[in-house]
């Protein structure tokens, strides 16, 4: 039985009073603003304060989020509306709620969507079982995305116009700095914040933890099918910032015309550079957090590799078949046909011209046997997802408690379409929200049960981890009956969790591809 508002309840934050709504033993707070809007001046500026407010606040609906073509695999919400003013948060709390109640674990949820797309009011997200049988406080927040985020006009700037960085990233650093100055009123543990995310929120996890200004902002973290490696330097940012203005303004620099031309009327410019950049050049995004010396130091992978990395326990890995989703797609995003790849590390040497590649042979023998549409979707699911979680895990568990799996579950009729377990689909289960939709034919043939029990599993290791005091053991805190414990990763077992039907551990679950490979880094710059 939800609650009336009248008898919701009411929670003091540090801008002022917000008024949710109770479901069964589950509270919610939605659409709370955590920043002012970044509208006007604030566009393409770090995000300031909101102003603090005195009447309570309705907190019973979605936020905004931020303009962006609709994509009918990516619902936003029912009667979610569009406004360049997004920078809204919201909460799940177990009941009692309030700050007298024992501080619970906080879990803050980075969507995903290629740095382009996605909010936090999609119904895959709602935290409602999540926090219930974790008795944990959930946290998703919604964040700038495409050209308003993650287009670096910092080149431009004069005495007149003043643009910064990464955006999206500060959007991210000032909801976290509100989750420590706030969530002890929602009931949950400001010391015990783990941070998670997939995809584009998994990239958003790791670069993070190797930002300067986060530290201490979180302190556990959980990174799904992270594309880490997709972080450029400045000049491609610049590049990426004149083909947008190319595209905008016939490649005048109006500046002034950026910040006051309405959020819509950017979208066509952005979606055209969302599709040319990786044609341009395979294997690149358009959208992606910027090296810029300042708020993001170095590139991720190289700061986990040299030790810079945040020396907290971390959950990292990948799906079993990540490409498949782009190819049904159609999708720009990851290259497949063997011509493309080939330019695609063409490029790469060029950009790198002491580093050694992988001989072509070593890495076609790593993906024998498979068609070749099998070996091109192989290849880029590694080169884009897989290896740079590798070296992560590699890197981090020299200096941090790692554990590393591969999500490889799939029911009968995403077998049937020969999508297997791609790009996003363990989130049902990390959310405990399988077979949420009418139109969801997931389950069509058969599998539900087996779903749910890789659900209650999986979402079991996800809140220990995300409840432990110390380091996260074998997952005994939570009945996962006959299910194994999960080890730490080390470079002499290399342990790996299969999350399947039946779960089990592997040593060294990657060892042809990493030695196809080798340890070298093989990024864009």
């Amino acid at each position: 039985m939800t609650i009336t508002p009248s008898e919701a309840p009411v929670v003091e934050t540090t801008y002022g009073p917000v008024r949710g709504s109770t479901e069964g033993s589950v509270s919610s707070w939605k659409g709370i603003r955590y920043a002012a809007p970044p509208v006007g001046p604030l566009r393409f500026r770090a995000p300031v304060p909101p102003q603090p407010w005195t009447e309570v606040q309705d907190a019973t609906e979605f936020g905004p989020c931020e303009p962006q073509s609709r994509l009918a695999m990516i619902p936003l919400g029912e009667n979610v509306p569009m406004d360049e003013d997004c920078l809204f948060l919201n909460v799940w709390a177990p009941r009692p709620v309030g700050a007298d109640a024992p501080g619970k674990p906080v879990m803050v949820w980075i969507h995903g969507g290629a740095y382009f797309r996605g909010a936090s009011s999609q119904p895959l997200f709602d935290a409602t079982t999540l926090a219930e049988n974790g008795d944990v406080v959930v946290v998703s927040i919604n964040y700038r995305i495409g050209v308003f985020g993650f287009v670096d006009f910092s080149s431009f700037n004069s005495s007149e116009h003043t643009f910064e960085p990464n955006v999206a990233l500060r959007d991210m650093i000032a909801a976290l700095q509100w989750v420590q100055g706030n969530i002890a009123a929602f009931g949950g543990d400001p010391n015990r914040v783990t941070l998670f995310g997939e995809s584009a929120g998994g990239g958003a996890v790791t670069t993070l933890m190797t930002v300067p200004s986060a530290r201490g902002l979180f302190h556990r973290a959980i990174a799904e099918s992270s594309p880490a490696t997709s972080v450029y330097g400045s000049e491609r940012g610049e590049i990426v910032a004149k083909l947008f203005l190319e595209i905008f303004s016939g490649g005048e620099a109006d500046l002034g015309l950026l910040r006051t031309t309405a959020a819509e009327d950017l979208l066509g410019p952005s979606d055209e550079l969302f599709a040319r950049v990786p044609q341009e050049t395979p294997g690149t995004l358009a959208f992606a957090p910027i090296v810029d010396g300042d708020l993001l130091p170095d590139y991720p992978v190289r700061a986990f590799r040299h030790g810079n990395a945040h020396p907290i326990p971390l959950i990292i890995g990948t799906n079993k078949d990540e490409s498949s989703l782009f190819r049904m797609m159609k999708s720009p995003l990851m290259p497949i046909d063997p011509v493309v790849i080939t330019s695609m590390f063409a490029e790469i040497a060029d950009e790198h011209p002491g580093l050694e590649l992988p001989d072509h042979s070593q890495i076609e023998g790593a993906y024998s046997g498979l068609s070749k549409l099998g070996a091109g979707l192989g290849l880029t699911r590694d080169f884009g997802f897989r290896l740079p979680t590798l070296w992560i895990a590699e890197a981090h568990s020299k200096i941090a408690p790692t554990w590393l799996y591969r999500f490889d579950y799939a029911p009968p009729m995403l077998k049937a379409l020969k999508i297997g377990a791609t790009h996003g689909t363990e989130l049902a289960y990390v959310f405990g929200n399988i077979n949420h939709g009418a139109r969801d034919i997931t389950y069509k043939l058969g599998g539900l049960s087996a779903a749910r029990h890789v659900s209650q599993r999986m979402q079991a290791r996800w809140l220990d981890f995300a409840r432990a005091a110390g380091d996260y053991g074998t997952g005994a805190d939570r009945e996962l009956g006959t299910a194994p414990g999960w080890p730490t990763y080390d470079t002499d077992t290399r342990s790996t969790l299969l999350i399947d039907k039946h779960d089990a551990v592997v040593a060294d679950l990657d060892r042809e591809i990493r030695e196809a490979w080798g340890d070298r880094v093989i990024a864009f710059t």
